[in-house]
Order: structure tokens, then sequence, then C-alpha cells
């Protein structure tokens, strides 16, 4: 009911305005008609007069205002220019060719101004739209990336555009964020129309639905209420994903840094430890060895502390792997490299204490007797053990464990090979991860996590790198590349 009285009221409005300019326009025709009498302008110049009178009313007010001017134009040029004078005699040709003259030119005229008129109020739309935009974007990048995109872009939206109502669903967060009036039924609407995947504009209710894409990848979807040009909520529906997308992006940096500081405070945890517990071993395992070394002991007696000497050698190992990893983190190893013979450095490895019982297990395939690598000795026997003893502790008891060295190149790529357990294709690059163990493995084998961080990171010391290959029909096969000797001068 109110918006028919308003209706009335605007065509009563514009009926008023037309009649007035009309009624304007009558008196200056008149005003020059009494003029040019009283003056003996002649025809010719007369309807000059009057034709510039339709072009103006025309450019000003339009076409049926110049179109009723034209009328009474044509009425005092007949009644008092053209002979008979003073009487109507409008079936005159005259009469007619002034008319269709001065029609012509209210059409024309009020045609080209009525489009300039829009032309100009497009302009002037399309800049509002674009301040705007400009407006908008200018916001959301100072938004607060640590809290929600939703409500910030919706608050931005409807302030900045005035619009009825905003609602916007955020994928990743699994949330929608609605501003302005909304009823109970379109509680879910954002989200529903995301999960159509459609962009629409309803005209009748001026809403219009986007979804927000960051190229292939759907964020969420917009929905505005309000009469916008559907260019401009396209323009809203890509700034909001830009910011969508942002607000992704720092939180994965946030935890990105959260994890490399988790990692740094247990790396300096275990690193303090390591140093801590080194001196109180080395005199563990040198009273252990002086035992051994001193005789007198019963056969459970020297059981016991044959035991306590492999364990404090164990430690040891541990130890030095943790701060060795510690000067390789920050970078302060100097090393010393030199050309090593692989198989020496193969032959020392199996020749430690706690490859004794596995020395029949081993099988060693080097192509070449003399293949050696431009490394530092200390580190490549270090993968090596890693390599071997991850072999020994994820094979299937009594299964054979490879070793192959071949010449790849300028590298040397070594290979440690055993069958049993398969390592899952999302856990080969987080199992060179510090203190990572595959869940499936974690409780059924012991370890630390450590060794296969510290052999990536003397693989990568040296320039080199290191990767699993893993599956059920072939077995497990961890390899290094190192470089050879052809590349020792650059």
């Amino acid at each position: 009911m109110k918006i028919q009285s308003t209706s009335r009221w605007v065509d009563r409005q514009q009926r008023s305005r037309v009649l007035w300019q009309s009624l304007i326009a009558w008196g200056a025709v008149a005003l020059l008609a009494y003029c040019g009498f009283t003056l003996q302008v002649n025809v010719l110049a007369i309807s000059s007069l009057f034709l510039l009178v339709v072009v103006a009313v025309a450019s000003l007010c339009g076409f049926w205002q110049a179109s009723l001017t034209s009328l009474m134009a044509v009425v005092c040029l007949d009644y008092l220019f053209l002979p008979p004078l003073f009487h109507f005699n409008i079936t005159d040709s005259q009469d007619w060719v002034a008319l269709a003259t001065f029609e012509g030119t209210a059409l024309v005229i009020s045609r080209l101004s009525a489009r300039e008129i829009r032309s100009a109020r497009d302009a002037a739309f399309h800049r509002t739209g674009m301040e705007k935009l400009y407006e908008l974007s200018r916001n959301s990048f100072l938004m607060d990336l640590r809290q929600p995109p939703g409500p910030q872009l919706a608050v931005l939206i409807q302030r900045i555009f005035g619009v009825g109502a905003v609602a916007l669903f955020d994928k990743s967060l699994e949330r929608e964020d609605r501003m302005g009036d909304w009823t109970t039924d379109d509680q879910d609407l954002a989200r529903d129309w995301f999960l159509k995947e459609v962009a629409e504009d309803d005209l009748e209710t001026g809403t219009s639905q986007r979804i927000l894409e960051d190229g292939s990848e759907s964020l969420g979807a917009l929905v505005v209420r309000g009469n916008l040009n559907p260019l401009v909520v396209d323009a809203l529906a890509s700034l909001s994903a830009i910011a969508i997308d942002r607000h992704q992006s720092f939180e994965k940096e946030e935890k990105a840094d959260a994890a490399r500081r988790g990692e740094e405070l247990r790396a300096a945890v275990m690193d303090a430890l390591a140093h801590e517990i080194k001196q109180p071993l080395t005199t563990v395992y040198a009273a252990s060895s002086g035992l051994l070394e001193m005789g007198g002991l019963t056969d459970l007696q020297r059981n016991l502390v044959q035991m306590i000497d492999d364990e404090a050698i164990r430690l040891k190992e541990l130890c030095t792997r943790l701060l060795l990893t510690a000067k390789l983190n920050a970078d302060q190893v100097g090393l010393e490299k030199d050309d090593v013979n692989l198989l020496e450095v193969i032959s020392q490895v199996l020749a430690g204490p706690q490859l004794v019982t596995q020395r029949d297990r081993v099988q060693v395939q080097v192509e070449d007797p003399d293949l050696s690598a431009y490394v530092n000795r200390g580190l490549l026997a270090m993968i090596l053990n890693q390599y071997i003893d991850n072999a020994r502790k994820y094979s299937t008891p009594d299964s054979p464990i490879t070793i192959v060295g071949r010449n790849s190149h300028t590298d040397v790529v070594i290979s440690v090979h055993n069958v049993g357990s398969i390592v899952k294709i999302e856990d080969r690059e987080r199992i060179f991860e510090r203190f990572y163990r595959a869940p499936d493995i974690m409780d059924s084998v012991p370890g630390t996590g450590i060794g296969l961080s510290v052999a990536r990171k003397a693989a990568e010391a040296h320039h080199g790198h290191v990767w699993v290959v893993s599956n059920e029909k072939e077995g497990t096969t961890f390899f290094v590349s190192l470089p050879g000797n052809s590349r020792r001068n650059q």
C-alpha cells in the first residue's frame, strides 16, 4: 500500500513538472511573438527564433515540453505573421511545414539530450561505484587478519555501498556471517548458494549471489540485497575472495611460524640434554669397559655389564647425532671434505658393534671398487649407519639388506634396500623431519625420530639430497645423492 501511494505521488509530481515547464515555454514563445510583431520582424527571422526556443526546451526539458512549445509557436506564427493576419489558417502548407520542422527538431534534440544525460548519469554512477570499490579494497587490506574475515567484510560492504543486507559464507571456517535485514528463512542462504555453485541476479528482489573463487578453488559465497550493478557485485566477490585468501595465507604462515618456534624450542632442549648427558654417559661407558677388562665376573655379571656397555655406546652415538644436528641447523659445521672411498666407509660401518649379529644379512653391491665421493667421511658414515640401522629395525627378520653404490652423472648415489614395513606416500617426506615418526609404527618399533632428519641435514650440508621409495611388491629403499669427484671444484 505504501509503495502504491509513493508511486502515485511521483506520477503527480512528474505531471506537475511537465505542466509548469510547458507554461514557461509558452510564455517565452508568446513574449517572443509579441516583440517580433511589434518590431515588424519578417517570417523567416521569427521562425528561426521560434526554432531556437524549441531547441532550448527540447535540450533542457524533454520531448513532450518541446512538442507543446512547437504547437504554440505554430499558432503564434499563423496568427501574427502569416496572411491573413489575425486569422487561424492551419490548413496552409506553411503551417504544416513549420510544425513538422519544429516537431522533428524537438524529437532529435530531445533524444540527443536524453542520451547525453544518460551517459553522464552512467558515468557518474560508474565513477561512484569505482570510488566505493577503491574504498572497500583499501579497507579490506587494513582488516585484522587474526580475526575471521566474514564479519569484517559484511560490515564494510553494507557501510560503503549502503545495501540492505549482506551474507558471506567462508568455506575454510565453515561459518556464515550476515548483516542487515535477513529473515529466519535466510539463515543459511549464502551456504545454500555455495553448495549450488550458481551465480545469479534477481532483479525483482534486488538480490545478487556470487561464488567466491580463487582460480579453480571455491572459497565461499556472497549474497547482496541492494539493487547493485552486476559488474559491481562481481568486483565485490573478487575483493571478498582476495580478503579470504589473505586470511588463509596468514593463518598458514602463523601455523608454520608456531611450528618453527616449537621445533626450535624442542631442538634447543634436546641439544642441552645431549650436552648434559654426554659427560656422565662417558663415565658410565668407561666404568663398564673397565669392568669388562678387569675380568673376574660371573657369566651373569659379564652379560649385564656387556649390556650396559652396548647401551652406553648407543646413547653416545645418539648424543653425537643430536649435537651434530644442532650444528648443521646453525650452519656452524666447517666441513672437511676429501675423496672418500665408498667401499671403505661401508666396511667401517659394518664393523661397528651394533651390526655384529647382522653382518650376514647385509649385501654390498658397488659397481666400481674405486668409486669415491667428495664428502666428509664422518657424515657419510653417519648417513650409512642410520640407513642400515633403519633397515635392520623395520625389515622382516633375517631378510637381506642390500647396499648399492653407483655413479650418476656428477653424483654418487647410495641406496639401502630392505623388505618389511612400507612407508606410506603421505609419510615419505615427513619421516625426514626432526622428531616425526609414522603413526602406524610409532608404538611397534622403538625410535626417537632424529636419525633420518640428521641424515637429510648431513646430505644437504654437501648440497645433496635424500629420498625414499617404498611399495609392498619391491620393499623399501632409502637413497642419498652426494657429490662425486667431478664436483669437487664446484
